[in-house]
Protein backbone atom coordinates (compact mmCIF):
# COMPACT_ATOMS: atom_id res chain seq x y z
CA UNK A 1 0.00 0.00 0.00
CA UNK A 2 1.12 3.40 -0.93
CA UNK A 3 2.13 6.17 2.41
CA UNK A 4 -0.83 7.08 3.16
CA UNK A 5 -0.69 11.16 4.73
CA UNK A 6 -3.66 11.37 7.96
CA UNK A 7 -5.29 14.28 9.05
CA UNK A 8 -6.22 12.95 12.24
CA UNK A 9 -3.81 10.89 14.98
CA UNK A 10 -4.22 7.25 14.28
CA UNK A 11 -4.34 6.29 17.94
CA UNK A 12 -6.66 5.18 20.04
CA UNK A 13 -7.32 7.68 22.99
CA UNK A 14 -10.36 7.90 25.61
CA UNK A 15 -10.52 11.32 27.73
CA UNK A 16 -13.94 10.99 29.34
CA UNK A 17 -15.93 7.25 29.96
CA UNK A 18 -18.58 6.33 27.12
CA UNK A 19 -20.55 7.81 26.90
CA UNK A 20 -19.50 10.80 27.45
CA UNK A 21 -21.50 14.48 28.45
CA UNK A 22 -22.02 15.78 25.46
CA UNK A 23 -22.77 12.18 23.64
CA UNK A 24 -25.39 11.75 26.27
CA UNK A 25 -26.76 14.94 26.34
CA UNK A 26 -27.17 14.42 22.82
CA UNK A 27 -29.21 11.22 23.08
CA UNK A 28 -31.81 12.64 25.67
CA UNK A 29 -31.99 15.11 22.13
CA UNK A 30 -31.94 12.14 19.89
CA UNK A 31 -34.94 10.28 21.72
CA UNK A 32 -36.86 13.62 21.69
CA UNK A 33 -36.66 13.87 18.12
CA UNK A 34 -35.96 10.73 16.37
CA UNK A 35 -38.17 7.79 15.68
CA UNK A 36 -37.25 5.15 18.06
CA UNK A 37 -37.35 2.52 15.32
CA UNK A 38 -33.79 3.50 14.29
CA UNK A 39 -31.07 2.26 16.02
CA UNK A 40 -27.31 2.66 16.92
CA UNK A 41 -24.72 0.32 17.30
CA UNK A 42 -23.14 2.87 19.64
CA UNK A 43 -23.99 5.71 22.15
CA UNK A 44 -21.20 7.71 21.17
CA UNK A 45 -21.85 11.00 18.45
CA UNK A 46 -19.66 11.52 15.89
CA UNK A 47 -17.82 14.32 14.92
CA UNK A 48 -14.58 14.24 12.78
CA UNK A 49 -13.10 10.70 11.08
CA UNK A 50 -10.19 9.80 9.30
CA UNK A 51 -8.37 6.65 8.18
CA UNK A 52 -9.01 3.97 11.08
CA UNK A 53 -10.22 6.44 13.55
CA UNK A 54 -13.36 7.99 14.58
CA UNK A 55 -13.34 11.11 16.74
CA UNK A 56 -16.81 11.49 18.88
CA UNK A 57 -18.39 15.17 20.47
CA UNK A 58 -16.64 14.55 23.45
CA UNK A 59 -12.90 14.20 22.21
CA UNK A 60 -12.67 10.88 22.38
CA UNK A 61 -10.78 8.83 19.67
CA UNK A 62 -12.08 5.26 19.16
CA UNK A 63 -10.66 2.27 16.70
CA UNK A 64 -13.96 1.98 13.57
CA UNK A 65 -13.47 -1.53 12.81
CA UNK A 66 -17.03 -1.32 10.91
CA UNK A 67 -16.46 1.15 8.18
CA UNK A 68 -19.79 2.49 8.66
CA UNK A 69 -21.16 -1.11 7.92
CA UNK A 70 -18.53 -1.46 4.60
CA UNK A 71 -18.79 2.11 3.29
CA UNK A 72 -15.99 4.03 4.35
CA UNK A 73 -13.02 1.52 3.09
CA UNK A 74 -10.72 4.69 2.12
CA UNK A 75 -11.74 6.18 5.46
CA UNK A 76 -14.37 8.62 5.95
CA UNK A 77 -12.63 11.84 5.05
CA UNK A 78 -10.40 10.95 2.17
CA UNK A 79 -8.89 13.60 0.69
CA UNK A 80 -9.71 13.20 -3.37
CA UNK A 81 -13.32 12.51 -2.48
CA UNK A 82 -13.66 16.02 -0.20
CA UNK A 83 -11.77 17.75 -3.48
CA UNK A 84 -14.04 16.27 -5.91
CA UNK A 85 -17.40 16.78 -4.14
CA UNK A 86 -16.40 20.19 -3.61
CA UNK A 87 -15.53 20.74 -7.18
CA UNK A 88 -18.77 19.34 -8.10
CA UNK A 89 -21.32 21.12 -5.79
CA UNK A 90 -19.22 24.42 -6.76
CA UNK A 91 -20.80 23.43 -10.63
CA UNK A 92 -24.08 21.76 -10.30
CA UNK A 93 -25.38 19.93 -7.34
CA UNK A 94 -28.72 18.09 -9.41
CA UNK A 95 -29.51 18.28 -12.76
CA UNK A 96 -31.58 14.78 -12.98
CA UNK A 97 -29.97 12.00 -15.18
CA UNK A 98 -33.38 11.90 -17.11
CA UNK A 99 -34.04 15.18 -17.57
CA UNK A 100 -30.65 17.11 -18.38
CA UNK A 101 -27.83 14.39 -18.28
CA UNK A 102 -23.97 15.01 -17.38
CA UNK A 103 -20.92 12.95 -18.12
CA UNK A 104 -19.42 11.52 -14.94
CA UNK A 105 -22.46 9.05 -14.60
CA UNK A 106 -21.29 7.65 -17.83
CA UNK A 107 -17.74 7.55 -16.50
CA UNK A 108 -19.17 5.27 -13.63
CA UNK A 109 -20.91 3.40 -15.90
CA UNK A 110 -17.63 2.92 -17.87
CA UNK A 111 -15.88 2.19 -14.72
CA UNK A 112 -18.00 -0.57 -13.56
CA UNK A 113 -18.04 -2.44 -16.69
CA UNK A 114 -14.33 -2.41 -16.31
CA UNK A 115 -14.11 -3.42 -12.89
CA UNK A 116 -17.12 -6.21 -12.78
CA UNK A 117 -16.40 -9.80 -13.46
CA UNK A 118 -16.34 -10.75 -16.90
CA UNK A 119 -15.66 -9.14 -20.68
CA UNK A 120 -19.27 -9.49 -22.31
CA UNK A 121 -21.09 -6.04 -23.01
CA UNK A 122 -22.37 -4.52 -20.03
CA UNK A 123 -24.68 -1.51 -19.02
CA UNK A 124 -25.41 -0.18 -15.83
CA UNK A 125 -28.00 1.85 -13.77
CA UNK A 126 -27.39 3.88 -10.80
CA UNK A 127 -29.86 4.32 -7.84
CA UNK A 128 -29.05 5.91 -4.16
CA UNK A 129 -29.68 2.43 -2.05
CA UNK A 130 -27.95 -1.02 -2.25
CA UNK A 131 -32.04 -1.97 -1.46
CA UNK A 132 -32.86 -0.15 -4.49
CA UNK A 133 -30.30 -1.69 -6.79
CA UNK A 134 -31.40 -5.39 -6.00
CA UNK A 135 -35.49 -4.13 -6.64
CA UNK A 136 -34.22 -3.13 -9.91
CA UNK A 137 -31.98 -6.40 -10.10
CA UNK A 138 -35.04 -8.28 -9.64
CA UNK A 139 -37.24 -6.36 -12.21
CA UNK A 140 -34.60 -6.44 -15.26
CA UNK A 141 -34.65 -10.27 -14.38
CA UNK A 142 -38.56 -10.73 -14.43
CA UNK A 143 -39.34 -8.24 -17.55
CA UNK A 144 -36.07 -9.58 -19.53
CA UNK A 145 -37.45 -14.08 -18.90
CA UNK A 146 -40.70 -13.30 -18.58
CA UNK A 147 -40.86 -15.38 -15.47
CA UNK A 148 -42.06 -14.20 -12.10
CA UNK A 149 -40.29 -16.66 -9.16
CA UNK A 150 -37.35 -14.98 -7.87
CA UNK A 151 -35.09 -17.60 -4.89
CA UNK A 152 -33.09 -16.17 -2.39
CA UNK A 153 -31.42 -18.27 0.63
CA UNK A 154 -31.49 -18.92 4.12
CA UNK A 155 -29.74 -15.99 6.21
CA UNK A 156 -29.77 -13.58 3.41
CA UNK A 157 -30.01 -10.01 4.16
CA UNK A 158 -31.29 -7.75 0.87
CA UNK A 159 -32.91 -4.58 2.24
CA UNK A 160 -35.59 -2.88 4.01
CA UNK A 161 -38.32 -2.30 1.22
CA UNK A 162 -41.30 -4.47 0.76
CA UNK A 163 -39.27 -6.49 -2.00
CA UNK A 164 -35.85 -6.76 -0.34
CA UNK A 165 -38.01 -7.45 2.89
CA UNK A 166 -39.39 -10.77 1.17
CA UNK A 167 -36.16 -11.87 -0.02
CA UNK A 168 -34.48 -11.30 3.65
CA UNK A 169 -34.30 -13.88 6.06
CA UNK A 170 -34.36 -12.68 9.15
CA UNK A 171 -37.26 -11.36 11.05
CA UNK A 172 -36.55 -9.23 13.98
CA UNK A 173 -35.56 -6.36 13.51
CA UNK A 174 -35.73 -6.27 9.84
CA UNK A 175 -39.36 -7.86 8.78
CA UNK A 176 -41.72 -8.21 11.94
CA UNK A 177 -44.99 -6.52 11.75
CA UNK A 178 -43.99 -5.14 8.52
CA UNK A 179 -45.88 -7.42 6.42
CA UNK A 180 -47.89 -8.40 4.10
CA UNK A 181 -44.77 -8.95 1.58
CA UNK A 182 -44.22 -8.87 -2.14
CA UNK A 183 -45.33 -12.70 -3.56
CA UNK A 184 -43.40 -15.13 -5.72
CA UNK A 185 -40.47 -15.22 -3.35
CA UNK A 186 -39.15 -18.62 -2.71
CA UNK A 187 -36.63 -19.32 0.08
CA UNK A 188 -33.98 -22.29 -0.35
CA UNK A 189 -31.04 -23.86 2.30
CA UNK A 190 -27.58 -21.84 2.18
CA UNK A 191 -24.40 -23.51 2.19
CA UNK A 192 -23.53 -22.80 6.04
CA UNK A 193 -20.17 -25.36 6.46
CA UNK A 194 -20.01 -24.29 10.39
CA UNK A 195 -23.58 -25.61 10.69
CA UNK A 196 -24.16 -27.99 7.69
CA UNK A 197 -23.69 -31.62 8.13
CA UNK A 198 -20.29 -33.15 8.43
CA UNK A 199 -18.86 -33.57 5.33
CA UNK A 200 -21.66 -31.81 2.71
CA UNK A 201 -19.77 -30.24 0.13
CA UNK A 202 -20.67 -26.85 -1.84
CA UNK A 203 -21.67 -28.83 -4.93
CA UNK A 204 -23.44 -31.30 -3.07
CA UNK A 205 -25.29 -28.25 -0.91
CA UNK A 206 -25.88 -26.51 -4.52
CA UNK A 207 -27.80 -29.81 -5.45
CA UNK A 208 -29.88 -29.51 -2.34
CA UNK A 209 -30.93 -26.32 -3.61
CA UNK A 210 -31.43 -27.20 -6.92
CA UNK A 211 -33.29 -30.31 -6.36
CA UNK A 212 -36.36 -28.23 -4.13
CA UNK A 213 -36.36 -25.22 -6.83
CA UNK A 214 -36.54 -27.92 -9.43
CA UNK A 215 -39.76 -29.77 -7.16
CA UNK A 216 -40.83 -26.86 -5.35
CA UNK A 217 -41.10 -24.12 -8.52
CA UNK A 218 -39.93 -25.28 -11.48
CA UNK A 219 -37.11 -24.06 -13.43
CA UNK A 220 -39.38 -22.50 -16.03
CA UNK A 221 -40.97 -20.24 -13.59
CA UNK A 222 -38.02 -19.14 -11.81
CA UNK A 223 -36.73 -15.46 -13.03
CA UNK A 224 -33.74 -15.20 -10.71
CA UNK A 225 -31.42 -16.83 -8.27
CA UNK A 226 -30.31 -13.70 -5.61
CA UNK A 227 -27.15 -14.34 -3.65
CA UNK A 228 -25.15 -12.84 -1.54
CA UNK A 229 -21.12 -14.32 -2.38
CA UNK A 230 -20.59 -14.14 1.03
CA UNK A 231 -23.30 -13.53 3.60
CA UNK A 232 -23.47 -10.39 5.48
CA UNK A 233 -25.63 -9.61 7.89
CA UNK A 234 -26.76 -13.23 8.22
CA UNK A 235 -22.93 -13.74 9.75
CA UNK A 236 -20.61 -13.30 6.91
CA UNK A 237 -21.29 -16.80 5.83
CA UNK A 238 -19.05 -18.05 3.25
CA UNK A 239 -20.22 -21.10 1.11
CA UNK A 240 -18.13 -24.32 0.68
CA UNK A 241 -16.21 -24.15 -2.26
CA UNK A 242 -18.44 -25.27 -5.61
CA UNK A 243 -21.62 -23.86 -4.81
CA UNK A 244 -20.96 -21.15 -6.09
CA UNK A 245 -20.01 -22.14 -9.79
CA UNK A 246 -23.10 -25.35 -9.42
CA UNK A 247 -25.37 -22.56 -9.07
CA UNK A 248 -24.23 -20.46 -11.22
CA UNK A 249 -24.21 -23.59 -14.00
CA UNK A 250 -27.64 -24.53 -13.22
CA UNK A 251 -28.61 -20.92 -13.53
CA UNK A 252 -27.54 -20.39 -16.82
CA UNK A 253 -28.72 -23.69 -18.18
CA UNK A 254 -32.13 -22.78 -17.39
CA UNK A 255 -31.76 -19.26 -18.53
CA UNK A 256 -32.58 -18.40 -14.60
CA UNK A 257 -30.62 -14.84 -14.36
CA UNK A 258 -28.32 -15.14 -11.55
CA UNK A 259 -27.58 -11.50 -9.72
CA UNK A 260 -24.87 -11.31 -7.48
CA UNK A 261 -25.63 -9.24 -4.48
CA UNK A 262 -22.46 -7.61 -3.96
CA UNK A 263 -23.31 -4.43 -1.89
CA UNK A 264 -21.42 -5.41 1.09
CA UNK A 265 -18.97 -7.43 -0.36
CA UNK A 266 -17.62 -5.02 -3.29
CA UNK A 267 -14.88 -2.76 -4.13
CA UNK A 268 -12.22 -4.51 -2.64
CA UNK A 269 -13.67 -5.75 0.63
CA UNK A 270 -12.83 -9.04 -0.03
CA UNK A 271 -9.21 -9.06 -1.00
CA UNK A 272 -10.69 -8.74 -4.74
CA UNK A 273 -12.61 -6.10 -6.63
CA UNK A 274 -15.87 -8.37 -6.16
CA UNK A 275 -16.21 -11.19 -4.24
CA UNK A 276 -16.96 -12.90 -7.45
CA UNK A 277 -13.86 -13.12 -8.54
CA UNK A 278 -12.11 -14.84 -5.59
CA UNK A 279 -14.66 -18.14 -7.16
CA UNK A 280 -14.16 -16.61 -10.83
CA UNK A 281 -18.00 -16.72 -11.46
CA UNK A 282 -19.96 -14.07 -13.56
CA UNK A 283 -23.25 -13.46 -12.47
CA UNK A 284 -25.87 -11.99 -15.32
CA UNK A 285 -26.27 -9.18 -13.32
CA UNK A 286 -24.49 -7.44 -9.66
CA UNK A 287 -26.15 -4.91 -7.43
CA UNK A 288 -23.44 -2.62 -5.92
CA UNK A 289 -23.22 0.15 -3.41
CA UNK A 290 -21.57 0.95 -0.07
CA UNK A 291 -18.39 1.19 -0.35
CA UNK A 292 -18.74 2.59 -4.46
CA UNK A 293 -18.93 6.67 -3.75
CA UNK A 294 -16.17 6.70 -0.48
CA UNK A 295 -19.26 7.55 1.78
CA UNK A 296 -21.97 9.24 0.05
CA UNK A 297 -25.02 7.65 -1.41
CA UNK A 298 -24.95 5.72 -4.27
CA UNK A 299 -25.67 2.14 -5.58
CA UNK A 300 -25.70 0.42 -9.01
CA UNK A 301 -26.80 -2.26 -11.21
CA UNK A 302 -24.49 -3.72 -13.97
CA UNK A 303 -25.31 -6.60 -16.06
CA UNK A 304 -25.19 -8.16 -19.91
CA UNK A 305 -26.74 -5.53 -21.74
CA UNK A 306 -29.12 -7.65 -23.22
CA UNK A 307 -31.11 -7.75 -20.15
CA UNK A 308 -30.81 -4.28 -19.29
CA UNK A 309 -31.31 -3.10 -22.71
CA UNK A 310 -34.85 -5.47 -22.82
CA UNK A 311 -36.34 -2.58 -20.33
CA UNK A 312 -38.15 0.27 -22.48
CA UNK A 313 -37.37 3.37 -22.06
CA UNK A 314 -38.41 5.17 -18.61
CA UNK A 315 -38.63 1.94 -16.94
CA UNK A 316 -35.61 2.23 -14.77
CA UNK A 317 -34.45 5.39 -13.12
CA UNK A 318 -35.06 8.02 -10.41
CA UNK A 319 -34.51 11.76 -9.51
CA UNK A 320 -31.75 11.18 -7.41
CA UNK A 321 -30.25 7.94 -9.20
CA UNK A 322 -26.40 8.42 -9.82
CA UNK A 323 -26.45 12.14 -8.57
CA UNK A 324 -23.68 14.10 -9.98
CA UNK A 325 -21.95 14.77 -6.40
CA UNK A 326 -22.14 11.03 -5.50
CA UNK A 327 -20.83 10.08 -9.23
CA UNK A 328 -17.77 12.45 -8.15
CA UNK A 329 -16.79 10.73 -5.16
CA UNK A 330 -17.34 7.27 -6.83
CA UNK A 331 -14.77 7.92 -9.55
CA UNK A 332 -12.70 9.60 -7.51
CA UNK A 333 -13.41 6.51 -4.25
CA UNK A 334 -12.42 4.16 -7.27
CA UNK A 335 -9.02 6.41 -8.29
CA UNK A 336 -8.07 5.92 -4.57
CA UNK A 337 -8.47 2.23 -4.35
CA UNK A 338 -6.48 1.76 -7.29
CA UNK A 339 -3.60 4.41 -6.42
CA UNK A 340 -3.08 2.49 -3.15
CA UNK A 341 -3.64 -1.24 -4.38
CA UNK A 342 -7.00 -1.61 -1.43
CA UNK A 343 -7.48 -5.41 -2.43
CA UNK A 344 -3.88 -6.21 -1.47
CA UNK A 345 -4.10 -4.47 1.43
CA UNK A 346 -7.76 -6.28 2.60
CA UNK A 347 -5.95 -9.22 2.12
CA UNK A 348 -3.25 -7.91 4.51
CA UNK A 349 -5.67 -6.92 6.87
CA UNK A 350 -7.38 -10.12 6.48
CA UNK A 351 -4.35 -12.43 7.15
CA UNK A 352 -3.12 -10.42 9.86
CA UNK A 353 -6.39 -10.55 11.98
CA UNK A 354 -7.38 -14.62 10.73
CA UNK A 355 -4.21 -15.69 12.69
CA UNK A 356 -4.33 -13.75 15.62
CA UNK A 357 -7.96 -14.71 16.15
CA UNK A 358 -7.73 -18.46 15.38
CA UNK A 359 -4.88 -19.10 17.83
CA UNK A 360 -7.49 -17.26 20.24
CA UNK A 361 -10.12 -19.24 19.10
CA UNK A 362 -7.38 -22.64 19.96
CA UNK A 363 -7.66 -20.94 23.47
CA UNK A 364 -11.11 -19.98 23.92
CA UNK A 365 -13.61 -22.67 23.34
CA UNK A 366 -16.58 -20.12 23.02
CA UNK A 367 -15.32 -19.23 19.66
CA UNK A 368 -16.84 -21.58 17.28
CA UNK A 369 -15.36 -20.18 14.06
CA UNK A 370 -13.18 -17.54 12.51
CA UNK A 371 -14.04 -17.66 9.00
CA UNK A 372 -14.19 -14.56 6.21
CA UNK A 373 -12.11 -12.92 3.23
CA UNK A 374 -10.05 -10.04 3.08
CA UNK A 375 -11.23 -7.16 5.44
CA UNK A 376 -14.69 -9.16 5.77
CA UNK A 377 -14.01 -11.09 9.18
CA UNK A 378 -16.56 -12.86 11.31
CA UNK A 379 -16.22 -14.38 14.98
CA UNK A 380 -19.18 -16.87 16.02
CA UNK A 381 -19.98 -17.46 19.19
CA UNK A 382 -21.12 -20.27 20.93
CA UNK A 383 -21.95 -22.22 24.20
CA UNK A 384 -18.62 -24.25 25.06
CA UNK A 385 -18.35 -27.77 23.74
CA UNK A 386 -21.42 -26.97 21.23
CA UNK A 387 -22.94 -25.31 18.31
CA UNK A 388 -25.75 -23.66 20.08
CA UNK A 389 -25.51 -19.94 19.56
CA UNK A 390 -24.06 -17.04 22.53
CA UNK A 391 -25.90 -14.22 21.21
CA UNK A 392 -25.06 -12.87 25.02
CA UNK A 393 -21.54 -13.09 25.11
CA UNK A 394 -21.43 -11.48 21.22
CA UNK A 395 -23.38 -8.18 22.92
CA UNK A 396 -20.86 -8.61 25.96
CA UNK A 397 -18.01 -9.16 24.07
CA UNK A 398 -19.16 -5.86 21.56
CA UNK A 399 -19.68 -4.03 24.52
CA UNK A 400 -16.17 -4.63 26.42
CA UNK A 401 -14.60 -3.48 23.42
CA UNK A 402 -16.99 -0.41 23.19
CA UNK A 403 -15.44 0.40 26.99
CA UNK A 404 -11.77 0.42 25.60
CA UNK A 405 -12.32 2.84 22.40
CA UNK A 406 -12.62 -0.42 20.10
CA UNK A 407 -15.98 -0.30 17.45
CA UNK A 408 -17.26 -3.82 16.90
CA UNK A 409 -20.14 -5.04 14.91
CA UNK A 410 -22.25 -7.73 15.48
CA UNK A 411 -24.92 -9.87 12.82
CA UNK A 412 -26.01 -12.73 12.07
CA UNK A 413 -29.48 -14.39 12.44
CA UNK A 414 -28.93 -15.62 16.03
CA UNK A 415 -27.07 -12.52 17.34
CA UNK A 416 -23.84 -14.15 18.42
CA UNK A 417 -21.50 -13.21 15.47
CA UNK A 418 -18.79 -10.36 15.98
CA UNK A 419 -17.98 -8.64 12.34
CA UNK A 420 -15.09 -6.87 11.24
CA UNK A 421 -14.99 -4.36 8.65
CA UNK A 422 -12.04 -2.27 8.85
CA UNK A 423 -11.54 0.69 7.13
CA UNK A 424 -8.95 -0.64 4.41
CA UNK A 425 -6.86 2.44 4.76
CA UNK A 426 -6.34 1.28 8.74
CA UNK A 427 -2.78 1.29 9.30
CA UNK A 428 -0.72 -1.66 11.25
CA UNK A 429 -0.38 -0.06 14.44
CA UNK A 430 -3.95 0.59 14.67
CA UNK A 431 -5.12 -2.44 13.79
CA UNK A 432 -2.98 -4.13 16.28
CA UNK A 433 -3.91 -2.27 18.90
CA UNK A 434 -7.39 -3.48 17.71
CA UNK A 435 -6.71 -6.98 17.75
CA UNK A 436 -5.66 -7.03 21.24
CA UNK A 437 -8.40 -4.71 22.15
CA UNK A 438 -10.68 -7.29 21.23
CA UNK A 439 -8.82 -9.93 21.98
CA UNK A 440 -9.14 -9.16 25.94
CA UNK A 441 -12.81 -8.51 25.89
CA UNK A 442 -13.12 -11.97 24.39
CA UNK A 443 -11.22 -13.40 27.23
CA UNK A 444 -12.96 -11.20 29.72
CA UNK A 445 -16.58 -11.74 28.29
CA UNK A 446 -15.88 -15.52 27.77
CA UNK A 447 -14.45 -16.03 31.48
Amino acid sequence: MSTISYRLPQKRALVTELPGPKSTELGIRRRAAVAAGVGSSVPVYAADADGGVIVDVDGNSLIDLGAGIAVTSIGASDPRVAQAVSEQAAHFTHTCFMVTPYESYIRVAEELAALTPGDHEKRTVLFNSGAEAVENAIKVARLATGRMAVVAFDHAYHGRTNLTMALTAKSMPYKTNFGPFAPEVYRMPMSYPFRDEQGLTGEQAARRAITQIEKQIGADSVAAIILEPIQGEGGFIVPAPGFLPTLTAWAREKGVVFIADEVQTGFARTGSWFACDDEQIVPDIITMAKGIAGGLPLSAITGRAELLDAVHPGGLGGTYGGNPIACAAALATIETMRELDLPARARHIGDTATTRLRALAAQVPAIGEVRGRGAMIAIELVRPGTTEPDADLTKAIAAKALEQGVIVLTCGTYGNVIRLLPPLVIDDDLLDDALTVLEQAIRAAAA
